[in-house]
């Protein structure tokens, strides 16, 4: 009982921390050690066993296990947003867009970039490093109150494109290893679901932006801020597209040999594409590189930080018997499997690390009752991407903090209509159609 209070409440810690603005380096290490106390783990590896669960052990496994996967990624992913923001291809591609779609869609043009490099294969992570400086620029020509960003950038990348039938991400292939689907399971369903949440999604953020103009925000200029004037000369804004082409082309053609190091070839070569067609346009080409250094290092240390607590949580007694609860849910199948790869995916921060939880207990007991695997995978997919994105996610506190530079308190209220809201809409409208047979 006691470690199952400590869990919560050091979910719950975690959560308000985060929310009042406390350096992730704090929150996530003393979050864990509530949970830690309150389960009677020990502290130390001295003090157990090889391989045994202790807090230190257990939280700097998964603080460093997620810095080894995914540090030249994060590293070449913000070197390469911030090449693209100081030869002012981002300003340039965004005036151009502008040109085009006119300002009223400045939103709708950050959403598509996103949404066509992360259904490209890209990284979560990395779309929002790419794409900021765009983002940044779109909304300084439309004087949009710049706490939108964050919202905008996670509604193109983790909604309707994250976990839709043919999505090269991550939280689209866990499911084919337990219920031996492809990624493109229930593809019917998946695309009803993904032009419903692109569409409410969008409206609402657009709702959004429009209340908070009305209420007097405007966008406000911080001195670190690219300075650009409107006499400044700006590449050719075709050209400065290339390098965003060359990572989506080099990130897809290489996903399925490569996997995720398919990204270190693309951005990298994303970031020498860039300095070739618009050298004579860098303000500091080497300068950029390190202001992206160590924006990567903040960066993927936020998000190590709060992995480093789920490392801690699923060693603790309680969480295996959270995790049981979850997955014996009774009634629909569908249903059943919504909600625990959901709560899953919510106490631990990360929507691959519900699914990899939850499907090896959900599959079997499933399949065997006879649910239809490719209706399972979708759901399972899309409820993934529902309560991950709680406070302390990585990929939230990564966008908000490090890459935008806001707190959870001014940008978060959007974020959560976007990226817990839409998808949940999207989930019963999913599990909806499954029930009725349609697409099985």
């Amino acid at each position: 009982m006691l470690s199952m209070i400590g869990l919560i409440g050091g979910l719950l810690l975690l959560i308000v921390l985060t929310m009042r603005g406390m350096n992730l380096f704090i929150a996530g290490p003393l979050s864990a050690l509530v949970v830690a106390l309150t389960s009677g783990m020990p502290l130390f590896p001295q003090l157990v066993k090889e391989g045994e669960a202790n807090f230190v052990g257990n939280y700097m496994s998964g603080f460093t296990g997620f810095i080894a996967s995914w540090y030249l990624m994060f590293l070449l992913g913000a070197v390469f947003g911030k090449v693209m923001e100081d030869s002012g291809a981002a300003d340039s591609v965004s005036r151009w867009i502008v040109s085009k779609l006119g300002m009223k869609r400045a939103v709708l043009a950050i959403v598509l970039a996103c949404a066509v490099l992360t259904y490209g294969g890209v990284s979560l992570f990395v779309v929002a490093f790419s794409v900021y400086p765009m983002a940044l620029s779109l909304f300084k020509q439309a004087d949009l109150p710049r706490r939108f960003i964050p919202a905008a950038l996670a509604f193109g990348s983790v909604t309707f494109t994250m976990t839709s039938a043919g999505s090269p991400e991550i939280q689209n292939w866990i499911p084919i290893e337990y219920l031996k689907t492809s990624p493109y399971a229930g593809w019917e369903v998946s695309l009803v679901v993904a032009v419903v949440m692109a569409v409410f999604g969008y409206w609402w953020l657009k709702r959004l932006i429009s209340k908070a103009v009305k209420n007097g925000e405007r966008f406000i200029s911080r001195e670190k801020d690219p300075a650009v004037t409107e006499n400044q000369s700006l590449p050719n804004p075709l050209l400065s597209l290339l390098p965003l082409v060359v990572v989506l082309i080099i990130s897809f053609a290489l996903h399925k040999p490569l996997q995720q190091s398919a990204l270190i070839v693309a951005l990298l070569s994303g970031i020498i594409v860039t300095y070739i067609v618009n050298r004579k346009h860098f303000k500091g080409f080497w300068n950029a590189a390190s202001e992206g250094t160590l924006g990567a290092l903040i960066a993927i240390g936020n998000t190590a930080a709060v992995v480093g607590f789920g490392g801690v949580a699923k060693a603790v007694p309680a969480f295996g018997v959270a995790v049981d609860a979850m997955t014996h849910i009774p009634g629909s199948p569908l249903i059943g499997g919504a909600i625990a790869v959901s709560v899953i995916a919510g106490m631990t921060g990360s929507a691959s690390g519900g699914q990899a939880i939850a499907l090896p207990i959900l599959a079997p007991h499933y399949l065997d009752a006879g649910v239809n695997p490719e209706a399972l995978h979708r759901v399972v997919a899309i409820s993934s991407g529902v309560l991950d994105s709680l406070p302390h996610n990585g990929y939230v506190v990564t966008t908000i903090n490090s890459i935008c530079g806001e707190t959870h308190k001014d940008a978060y209220g959007s974020v959560a209509a976007m990226t817990v809201i839409v998808p949940l809409v999207g989930l019963a409208l999913a599990i909806i159609l499954f029930s009725f047979g349609f697409g099985i």
